[in-house]
């Protein structure tokens, strides 16, 4: 049975295994064949489907070896594209080798051939295979982007896919493509362009029209003339004279004034009204430059030209010559160059034109005058030309097009439909899809007459279609219905036809054949020069992607045979070769783009790929901005930088030298590539657009750069001038931004909530409280204010695990403002809990606490989420199980649904992140917790060749964690700060004047004594609150004035019920109050210094009770282990160890008939263990390594009786709220909630120890 009717790529069994394969390593290809422009995902997956289609096709025949699947591609794959698919599909075999060098994902394709073919295959069949595929998506794409360049469009579509290939007929015969691919889909919203051109209009499409041009004339020169001049025996010079003429004169013309045009563009003065190029006319023809045309249109015009073309077409060997090319050459030689040679007069013709439009539009006396002046000079070669282009060809009908092989971009795609329309509805009989559907231009009409038939046709020729019709005698008749002048008889689509040439026969001449699969329609001419146009237009259509692969292919190899002059290493550090002693690349590339990835290299060979010629890579500058502190100052950076802008032009040989003395200019074309390719890509916008805080804490800096963009650069042209107008601009609004302290201007499509309020009102500041204010309003506001600091952390207080070293405050005073308020929301909430002594008051406040973490859950803020679970898993309360026990089973199970977030490596907690929508406030430990093993773990410096090189992989690891954190930096809350409880919150104080010491003691003595150990019941306490403890609920209040469901708060996180939590609408009746602006990431403020001796930064006694951490514990493998807990997150510290796995703790079935059995003394306790085997992990004090000594030894709480604790459901990472100390006594949990964590708790990929 054959492969193709077992396999079905499309079925639903096999679609989703394909699907997407090819899409990410596409984006790769596309970047290498256009690295200027982009492609949009449905022209990524269009291309997928083609490319798998191909490979159906290469597997029908069952290859089992190269030689089997290059054999099916010559057999169906069109001519000439075989040849180069088989070229490459060999080049790759070959250099895999040394390296795999395809960028379509070989080892994933290669299993699944296996499922294709139905047996197993040699790796190298597969490479094959792919390398197939990877040549021709390349091809489509070059195609694709060469059209979408031409319609000055800068991202690939689908729709771009289509109507390009629908002009290359190679393509096509390989794929069977939809039609509807025409104008009028791509059509869109484009203005009409019914208005008059500018001179800026006019000078833009010039410098379209010439690089046009060129091309053309490359074509003649490179793929046609060499075509002559390959077989010196079967022409000689003067063949090639006469019919090229003085081409190369042309050719260096032409160069040379689309160069000064581009350069007058380039050095526009400010001041100017718009680019002056009537100076580049009238130097050009003072010198006479253009009198080439005049010499060129007598040659071409001439009838020695024609009969002497003519003589050498009628060769036999000639033919057999042109044959061997490729499919087709020899009819384009025929009949496109003759008519290619014709595009110079017409082309000479047109400059006329463009002067006299130029100078009806000039706005610059000056420039009038040098447009006057070249009018003038080149008045004796417009009559002369106009004189012999008369005289040898017959008058053009008015909107007859000129052959050109490259249509010009119409100024409006609605005329081109509005021709289409006008000639569709001139025939009568049309059926099917309109012309400007499947059909981009209209390119010829005439009568032919067709062999058989009586009447004379009138045929129209499109881009995609050709269309034969006979006169419409009936609509000449009076009363005639219908008004078309001609009714349809054939209609023929171009790509399914074959054009075939038919020598001329005493029956017969002046005929051609148009070749369906089932039938030939031959048609013939009434000259020879109405069969030529026919067979040039109709060849052009066939085999112009033929031509333009053969040119490509030329220029190609040219460029790679004269590689760009650089200056001499000596003068221009960045010019060094690649080697492995100064860069190193990793062995893959990257997933999108197909660019190398650098793993090691110097600082030059850095900066040097930070503003490379070749390619953009932004993911490497991104990360190099981010990281690059690690290795190299600011002042430095700009220092390197502007070396690298300060590029030395390449020295003139002796050759050059020679030449500039005999007047000629050998290197303005190279040295017009070197700045394009080389000196303009260099640019420091993005550093000082995304890393401005660099220019704000060193003004010497921003001063330097200021001086020297705009004492130097201007020099360089108006395309710097403008880079220099950018950069201050940025500037400018940068330094706007920091002294107004607003960075963005935010509008959110609802207005804000109001206000909640409880039992304090607002003004009431001195009555704040936990349970005074409404809790919906306090997670609303510790919401707000947390997005503000987490929004306000900057990549540079991360890189190099800065916030852990001695200069913190200064290199990471917002990270650090984060980590107090963490530290102090997490004790107030320890603390509120433990200071309440009547019992139903405690029960109310946990109740409350909880309820803020539902309304934390809803806001997607995981970080007061998880600083709430560590408060609630602190020592002091974790112990309060009467406590626990007397919270609604409703309000546990939320509680326990959050600490579900933090087991197994936090997996609950990053699934939902990645499913929720922005604004959230992350949970920050993970990053720090990541970013200190990726430092601790990976060298600085890689070592080759004796040579220390920068490990660039280490610092793309920490741009990973720090680029996760500034995704979720971008989107705000819509909520209203309420000024006075920001306040409250900001200035929070739980541990008043108590040193660390001191208030983890006072914590877990207040919680012994309101329950002290093995109570049966806990202790009365009177009430002290005079209001009511009935909580206001998380529901908003209903006002009257509004209705619905309210959208103050963001999407809701996916809860199951009974927890769900909806909100009703409430009325504005509160006083109105502008939306929370955050604070900009960009301009942080200072930390505030510690309201008391009690700091995360202060050395904790190992021992102590207070508090516990968010942030999860640090393990990194070391030599030599401790366990080690953080008491802040910038405890995170060296030699950590991941605590062992503790069982669960259990509610015994008779545990209140043990209870009551107890004895009034606790038996005698074991000694507790040292600390390098905790059971729970204590805080510890900052520990900056072995050179501080031994760790202070850990000693109880004074009056505190110490035995073996009882395992309990670990707090989510440790780090800001600290985990118990190991040896506090435990009781029983309740039920379930004790349950609930089974493994530590540790940020995914810790490994465990050995």
């Amino acid at each position: 049975m054959q492969p193709q009717q077992i396999y079905d790529f499309s079925s639903d069994e096999n679609s989703h295994k394909w699907r997407g394969l090819f899409v990410q390593a596409l984006r790769k290809v596309q970047l290498q064949v256009h690295p200027n422009l982009s492609a949009k995902e449905d022209a990524l997956q269009h291309i997928e489907e083609l490319i798998l289609q191909l490979l159906n096709m290469l597997c029908v025949a069952q290859p089992r070896t190269v030689q089997d699947v290059e054999e099916r591609v010559q057999k169906t794959f069109p001519h000439p594209i075989d040849k180069w698919a088989i070229a490459d599909a060999q080049s790759a075999i070959e250099k895999r080798k040394r390296r795999n060098p395809l960028l379509l994902p070989v080892d994933k394709i290669h299993p699944l051939l296996k499922e294709v073919l139905g047996y197993k295959i040699d790796y190298h069949v597969s490479l094959y295979i792919v390398a197939v595929l990877e040549y021709i998506s390349a091809d489509i794409l070059k195609l694709a982007g060469n059209y979408v360049g031409n319609i000055r469009h800068y991202e690939i579509t689908q729709q771009d896919i289509k109507v390009s290939m629908c002009a290359d007929k190679v393509l096509m015969d390989m794929f069977d493509q939809d039609e509807d691919i025409g104008l009028v889909s791509q059509c869109g919203d484009e203005p009409s362009a019914s208005g008059e051109l500018t001179y800026d209009d006019l000078v833009r499409l010039e410098i379209a029209e010439e690089r046009q041009y060129l091309r053309e004339l490359d074509l003649i020169i490179k793929v046609f003339r060499e075509a002559f001049l390959f077989n010196g025996k079967l022409f000689t010079a003067h063949d090639v004279e006469v019919i090229f003429s003085n081409i190369l004169d042309i050719h260096e013309l032409t160069v040379k004034l689309l160069g000064l045009i581009e350069d007058a563009v380039e050095m526009t003065a400010d001041g100017s009204p718009h680019p002056l190029v009537g100076s580049c006319f009238e130097d050009l023809a003072e010198e006479q430059a253009f009198d080439p045309y005049e010499t060129l249109s007598q040659d071409i015009l001439s009838r020695q030209f024609q009969e002497h073309f003519n003589s050498l077409m009628a060769r036999p060997s000639v033919a057999l010559h042109f044959q061997s090319f490729a499919e087709g050459f020899m009819e384009a030689v025929q009949y496109v160059l003759p008519q290619l040679m014709m595009v110079p007069v017409y082309h000479c013709l047109h400059y006329f034109d463009l002067l006299q439009q130029l100078q009806e539009r000039s706005q610059d006396e000056d420039d009038r005058e040098c447009l006057k002046q070249a009018i003038t000079a080149l008045l004796n070669l417009q009559c002369s030309v106009e004189r012999i282009y008369c005289k040898h060809l017959p008058r053009r009908k008015p909107g007859e097009p000129m052959y050109r092989l490259y249509s010009r971009q119409v100024r409006s795609k609605q005329l081109a439909i509005k021709r289409m329309n006008e000639i569709q509805k001139s025939i009568d009989g049309w059926e099917g899809k309109d012309i400007g559907q499947c059909c981009s231009e209209f390119i010829l009409e005439g009568a032919l007459c067709r062999a058989g038939a009586k009447h004379e046709r009138h045929n129209f020729l499109f881009d995609g279609l050709m269309i034969s019709c006979k006169a419409n005698q009936s609509s000449r008749l009076p009363g005639a219905g219908s008004g078309a002048e001609f009714r349809l008889k054939e209609k023929f689509v171009l790509r399914k036809v074959r054009i075939s040439d038919r020598e001329d026969t005493p029956e017969l001449r002046h005929a051609f054949e148009v070749a369906e699969r089932e039938e030939t329609c031959v048609f013939y001419a009434k000259s020879a020069e109405e069969k030529s146009a026919w067979m040039a237009a109709l060849v052009t259509l066939q085999y112009r992607s033929t031509l333009d692969r053969m040119l490509d292919t030329v220029l190609q190899h040219e460029e790679q045979a004269q590689p760009l002059r650089l200056p001499a290493p000596e003068v221009y550090r960045f010019a060094v070769q690649d080697s492995e002693e100064n860069i190193v690349f990793e062995d893959r590339v990257q997933s999108k783009t197909g660019i190398p990835i650098i793993k090691a290299g110097t600082v030059a060979k850095l900066i040097e790929r930070l503003t490379y010629h070749m390619y953009a890579d932004p993911n490497f500058v991104r990360t190099f901005l981010t990281t690059y502190r690690s290795f190299c100052k600011p002042q430095e950076l700009l220092s390197l930088l502007i070396d690298r802008i300060e590029i030395p032009e390449p020295e003139p040989t002796e050759a050059d030298q020679q030449a500039l003395w005999n007047g000629d200019q050998p290197m303005a074309a190279e040295l017009q590539r070197f700045r394009r390719e080389y000196v303009q890509p260099v640019q420091l916008s993005g550093w000082v657009e995304h890393h401005f805080y660099d220019f704000e804490n060193d003004p010497e800096l921003r001063i330097r750069l200021e001086e020297y963009i705009t004492g130097i650069i201007q020099l360089r042209g108006k395309s710097m001038r403008k880079w220099v107008e950018s950069i201050n601009k940025i500037i400018k609004r940068k330094m706007q931004t920091q002294s107004n302290g607003v960075s963005h201007n935010i509008t959110f499509e609802s207005p804000p909530p109001p206000i909640e309020w409880h039992i304090s009102r607002a003004g009431q500041v001195n009555t704040f409280d936990l349970m005074t204010l409404h809790p919906i309003e306090i997670a609303r506001q510790l919401t707000l204010l947390e997005s503000e600091l987490y929004r306000a952390v900057r990549p540079s207080e991360l890189v190099g695990s800065v916030w852990t070293k001695e200069d913190k405050e200064k290199n990471s005073p917002n990270l650090l403002r984060m980590i107090r308020h963490t530290t102090n929301l997490t004790l107030w909430f320890e603390k509120c809990i433990v200071e309440a002594q009547n019992l139903e008051e405690r029960v109310a406040v946990l109740g409350r606490i909880i309820e803020i973490l539902q309304v934390f859950q809803e806001l997607n803020n995981f970080n007061g989420v998880l600083e709430i679970v560590s408060a609630i898993n602190s020592v002091p309360v974790y112990r309060l199980d009467h406590t626990i026990e007397a919270v609604p089973e409703r309000r546990r199970k939320v509680l326990e649904e959050a600490v579900e977030l933090s087991q197994d490596h936090f997996k609950k907690y990053l699934a939902k992140l990645k499913s929720i929508n922005p604004p959230c406030v992350p949970f920050f430990g993970i990053y720090l917790t990541n970013i200190l093993k990726t430092e601790e773990g990976n060298p600085d410096f890689l070592k080759r060749h004796g040579k220390e090189l920068i490990n660039f992989s280490k610092r793309r690891k920490v741009a990973e964690i720090t680029g996760e954190i500034q995704q979720y930096q971008n989107q705000p809350y819509c909520l209203r700060t309420e000024p006075d409880i920001k306040r409250f919150f900001e200035n929070l104080n739980p541990m008043g004047n108590m040193s660390e010491k001191e208030f983890s003691d006072y914590l877990f003595n207040k919680s012994l004594e309101i329950e002290p150990r093995n109570c049966k019941q806990p202790p009365r306490f009177p009430r002290k609150t005079p209001f009511p403890l009935k909580s206001p609920g998380i529901r908003p209040v209903r006002h009257t004035s509004t209705s619905g469901t309210l959208k103050g708060h963001p999407v809701p996180l996916e809860r199951e019920p009974p927890h769900k939590i909806t909100f009703r609408s409430i009325a504005e009746t509160e006083p109105d109050m502008a939306p929370s602006v955050p604070t900009s990431p960009n301009t942080p403020t200072p930390p505030p210094s510690a309201s008391s001796d009690l700091s995360v930064f202060m050395e904790p006694d190992l021992n102590s009770s207070y508090g516990s951490s968010a942030f999860a514990t640090v393990l990194l493998p070391h030599s030599k282990f401790q366990s080690i807990s953080c008491g802040s997150l910038h405890h995170l510290g060296e030699e950590l160890l991941k605590p062992p796995p503790l069982p669960p703790r259990r509610k015994d079935a008779m545990s209140e008939c043990k209870l009551s059995c107890r004895s009034d003394s606790p038996p005698a306790v074991p000694p507790r263990l040292p600390p390098s085997q905790p059971r729970i992990q204590p805080r510890v004090p900052v520990y900056n390594g072995p050179s501080e000594g031994p760790l202070p030894s850990p000693r109880p709480p004074p009056g505190t009786p110490c035995r073996t604790p009882r395992p309990r459901a670990p707090a989510p990472a440790r780090d800001l709220h600290q985990l118990p100390p190991a040896g506090l006594p435990r009781k029983p949990a309740p039920l379930g909630f004790r349950e609930l964590a089974q493994l530590p708790n540790t940020p995914p990929g810790t490994p465990s120890p050995g």
